[in-house]
C-alpha cells in the first residue's frame, strides 16, 4: 500500500497526546484503524517547555496507534493552540484583470493576498487565512466568485496568526521523534470538522473545546469563521480547585472529576455521597458529591463567562442561531451541557466526533475530537488537490514555509 493512503492526526494537548490514523478503503471512504493516547508531559497551557518529555509522549502515542493498525507512521498532522493564537478579520479589494471580466483563479489568488497583507508581529506568522465572503461589485454573500463576471472583487477574511517559535518547538519535538509534519493546523478548527455539522456552521454556532491547560474558542458565522481565541484555563485548573479545597493530591482529585464529578448542581441527588480513598496510610473520607459539584462548577462558570465576554464585546452572541457545543475532555463532565445553556442563553450540546468506518466505538468521544479532526482536515485537503485556492492551507501556508526553512538550516 501506498503511504498517501493514510492519515495521521497528533493532538499533542497539555494533559494527554492523541495519534489517530486514518486510511482509505478501496471504495475511497476514510476509516478509523488506529487510535493510541499517552499522558501529555512538557506541555503548559498548550506550548511546549519540555522538549525530550513531549517526544516522549509523541513517540508513545504514536506507538500505540501503529500496533491497534498495524502499520508505520512516517508523516503526521499536528495541531497548534495555546495561548498565543490570535485570530482577526481583515479586507482585500482588488480589480478584476480575467478576460470579459470573468473572475479567475488568479484574481481569487490576489484578493486573498490582499486582505493577508497585514502587519504583524515579526515573532508571529499566518497559520491560516480562511475565506469568509467575496463581494462583486457589491454584491455580497457570495462562497465561490470563480467564473462570474465583474469590475472590483472584494473578500473578507479570518487570519489566524501564532507564535513562530512556539511552532519550531512543536516541529522539534515530533522530527525527534522520527516522525514528520506535513502541515500544522489549528486545532479547535480541526475539531470544528469534527463535531460541527455544516448546518451549524450556516446558522452560527460556538465551539469551546475543553482541554486540559487550555480552551480553544471558534466562532461560525454564516460558514465560515469570525472569531478565534484561546483561554490559558482548562480541566486542569478543576483539578486543582479538588485537590485544594479536598485537601487530596492532584492524581485523587483528577480521578474524583472523572468519576463523580459533576458541575451543574441540579442533576446532583442532595443524598449522594462521594468516598475518597485514602493515601499513604490516611483513612477514606466521604464527601457529599453536592460538596464537590460546588467546587466545579464556579471554575467551569468562570470559563464560560469569560468566553462570553468576548461574544458579547464583539457582538457574536445574538449570531448563535446554531448554540454551543462543547468538546475536548472537559466536556465530558456531566452538567457541562446544561451550565453552558444556561450561561449562554443557547442550547447547547456536547460534540464527538463524525462517524466514519473503523473502530467508531474506540475514537467517539470528546478527547479525539481534535486528532480525528486533523484527520479529515487532511482528507479533505486530499480530495481537493485540485480545486481554488481559497482552502485554509493553501492561503495561509507562510507558517509552514517558514518552518520548513528554518528546519533546513537547523538540521
Amino acid at each position: 500500500m501506498p503511504v498517501d493512503d493514510m492519515i495521521v492526526g497528533l493532538d499533542i494537548g497539555t494533559t494527554k497526546v492523541c495519534a489517530v490514523i486514518g486510511e482509505f478503503d478501496e471504495n475511497n471512504r476514510l476509516q478509523i484503524t488506529g487510535v493510541g493516547t499517552s499522558p501529555s508531559e512538557g506541555l503548559r497551557r498548550g506550548v511546549v517547555i519540555n522538549i525530550e518529555s513531549t517526544m516522549r509522549s509523541v513517540t508513545s502515542a504514536i506507538e500505540a496507534a501503529e500496533m491497534m493498525s498495524g502499520r508505520e507512521v512516517l508523516h503526521l498532522v499536528t495541531g497548534i493552540a495555546g495561548a498565543h493564537i490570535e485570530g482577526i478579520n481583515s479586507r482585500g479589494v482588488v480589480a478584476v484583470t480575467g478576460k470579459g471580466r470573468e473572475i479567475n483563479r488568479e484574481d481569487i489568488g490576489r484578493v486573498i493576498d490582499a486582505a493577508k497583507a497585514i502587519v504583524i508581529p515579526m515573532d508571529r506568522e499566518v497559520i491560516h487565512v480562511i475565506p469568509q465572503e467575496f463581494v462583486v461589485d457589491d454584491q455580497g454573500g457570495i462562497k465561490d466568485p470563480l467564473d462570474m463576471i465583474g469590475i472590483r472583487l472584494e473578500a473578507e477574511v479570518h487570519i489566524v496568526t501564532g507564535s513562530v517559535t512556539s511552532a519550531q518547538n512543536l516541529l522539534k519535538c515530533v522530527n525527534r521523534a522520527g516522525f514528520r509534519v506535513k502541515d500544522i493546523v489549528l486545532q479547535p478548527l480541526a475539531a470544528a470538522g469534527a463535531v460541527l455539522t455544516e448546518e451549524e456552521k450556516e446558522m452560527g454556532v460556538l465551539l469551546i473545546d475543553l482541554g486540559g491547560g487550555t480552551t480553544d474558542i471558534l466562532v461560525y458565522i454564516d460558514g465560515a469563521p469570525y472569531h478565534t481565541n484561546v483561554l490559558a484555563l482548562g480541566g486542569g485548573q478543576v483539578t486543582s480547585d479538588l485537590s485544594f479545597m479536598l485537601k487530596i493530591p492532584n492524581e485523587a482529585a483528577e480521578r474524583i472529576k472523572r468519576e463523580s464529578g459533576v458541575c451543574y448542581l441540579p442533576l446532583v441527588d442532595k443524598d449522594e455521597d462521594v468516598v475518597i480513598r485514602g493515601i499513604g496510610g490516611w483513612p477514606s473520607v466521604t464527601v457529599q458529591r453536592r460538596e464537590v459539584c460546588k467546587i466545579i462548577q464556579p471554575r467551569m462558570a468562570e470559563i464560560y463567562n469569560l468566553v462570553k465576554e468576548q461574544l458579547v464585546k464583539k457582538d457574536y452572541l445574538r449570531h448563535l442561531g446554531g448554540g454551543v457545543v462543547l468538546t475536548g475532555g472537559g466536556a465530558m463532565i456531566p452538567g457541562a451541557a446544561e451550565l453552558a445553556q444556561e450561561i449562554f442563553g443557547r442550547r447547547a450540546r456536547v460534540g464527538v466526533p463524525t462517524k466514519l468506518g473503523g473502530l467508531s466505538d474506540v475514537y467517539q468521544t470528546p478527547i479525539y475530537s481534535t486528532a480525528v479532526g486533523l484527520v479529515l482536515y487532511e482528507a479533505a485537503q486530499i480530495q481537493s488537490e485540485g480545486g481554488a485556492s481559497v482552502s485554509p492551507r493553501r492561503s495561509g501556508s507562510g507558517m509552514m514555509a517558514k518552518l520548513k526553512n528554518w528546519m533546513k538550516e537547523f538540521f
